[in-house]
């Protein structure tokens, strides 16, 4: 799940990391009643939205005044902001964050994530602050390093801190803010489920001062049922309203751009016939693993999800019965299939507990189902089904 960038900072200062103080509004007439909690004469506006390249898509400014700062914000509200991140279609901004400026003097980058091939947490750190850091990775790999950190209860020591900020160049001051920073990060992590957590750019202001100016934040799904203080940051304005809708149902779907929707049981069974589908020359129109359970009600919602995209031209059903048994999941295309009036192509592939007897549920049907003997099977009729 992800969050936006106020959320972020709400949480970084809740743990003690350095952040300037910001209003966040969601209607211009609110400037007003908050713009006297920030102390500076300088604001920069940011747009809140779930992506990043913000600032070259005209989402933050630097505002000199206040009568700026309200002309400019009426201008960014309701504004459609395309980014490297959004895709062309963009993202509408329904909120602002107005932040005190700050007087930048030097630019990191700063970064803690899970690394799950190590089960460990990692560090990464930049001199290049404010730049793509996969382009620093690949241009300047000089200017980056990595520490990998064990999970242990007192968190980073003092040597495994300094060699996080060693790039940094830092004074001895700098250092003491730095450290806890880093330790604010690790906990975090560890304490609210953070997958993701990225500073950047962090800055030294010319007063000498270290600042977190930008931070994303995102936090494992898996975990958020005991996270609910994280789950209320949701905004449900920057998801795709069809996962929205997927959630609901506990069905794992993410939107593709192909024509042959897909509904299978485990992710990696799913990845594999995505992949079969593009081998016979079509494209997948979606990701959706129905799990270990497949009832009328939770097939009925993953077809919709499914033929909610315009673009599907057929559907092909991937079944693998282990903990699933095949003749239920067959009853339920069938019950779903009446229900909602299936129209396009529909290739069913059962394999595993009870197979025969699904495959007999599905001949008798009456409906216009394709039964595949194997997932190469399968793939060519769907591929032929929609030409």
């Amino acid at each position: 799940m992800n969050i936006h960038e106020y959320q972020a900072k709400e949480i970084l200062k809740e743990f003690g990391a350095p952040v300037s103080d910001g209003i966040v509004i969601y209607a211009i007439d609110e400037i007003d009643k908050k713009i006297s909690k920030l102390k500076s004469n300088e604001f920069v506006l940011k747009a809140q939205i779930h992506a990043g390249g913000r600032g070259k898509a005209g989402g933050v400014k630097l505002i000199k005044n206040i009568s700026d700062l309200e002309n400019e914000a009426k201008q960014m509200m309701g504004k459609i902001l395309v980014t490297h991140q959004t895709g062309p279609e963009g993202k509408q901004v329904k909120r602002l964050y107005i932040e005190e400026a700050s007087n930048i003097s030097k630019e990191f980058y700063l970064s803690c994530l899970i690394d799950r091939e190590t089960s460990k947490i990692a560090f990464i750190s930049s001199t290049e602050g404010g730049m793509d850091i996969e382009k620093v990775a690949s241009e300047t790999p000089n200017k980056i390093i990595t520490n990998k950190i064990d999970l242990k209860e007192e968190g980073p020591n003092k040597e495994e801190i300094e060699k996080i900020i060693s790039i940094f160049n830092l004074n001895e001051k700098q250092k003491v803010i730095a450290s806890k920073l880093i330790k604010s990060l690790y906990d975090i992590t560890v304490k609210k489920d953070a997958t993701l957590i990225e500073i950047n750019p962090l800055i030294i202001t010319k007063s000498d001062e270290l600042i977190c100016l930008d931070a994303k934040m995102n936090f494992d799904d898996n975990a958020i049922f005991r996270r609910p203080e994280i789950l209320k940051l949701r905004d449900l304005d920057e998801e795709d309203p069809a996962e929205i809708e997927a959630s609901k149902h506990d069905l794992a779907y993410i939107k593709l751009n192909g024509s042959i929707g897909c509904m299978v049981n485990g992710a990696g069974l799913a990845m594999a016939t995505m992949d079969i589908i593009q081998l016979y020359g079509k494209e997948p129109a979606n990701f959706l693993d129905v799990g270990g359970g497949a009832s009328k009600e939770k097939v009925t919602a993953a077809f919709k999800l499914i033929l909610s995209d315009k673009n599907v031209k057929g559907i092909l059903i991937n079944i693998f019965g282990g903990i699933m048994r095949c003749d239920v999941l067959a009853q339920g295309v069938v019950d779903a299939a009446k229900e909602i009036n299936l129209s396009v192509p529909l290739v069913v592939r059962l394999a595993g507990t009870n197979f025969k007897q699904g495959k007999e549920i599905l001949d008798k049907s009456n409906l216009k189902i394709l039964s595949a003997t194997d997932l190469n099977d399968a793939a060519k009729k769907i591929v032929e089904a929609i030409k």
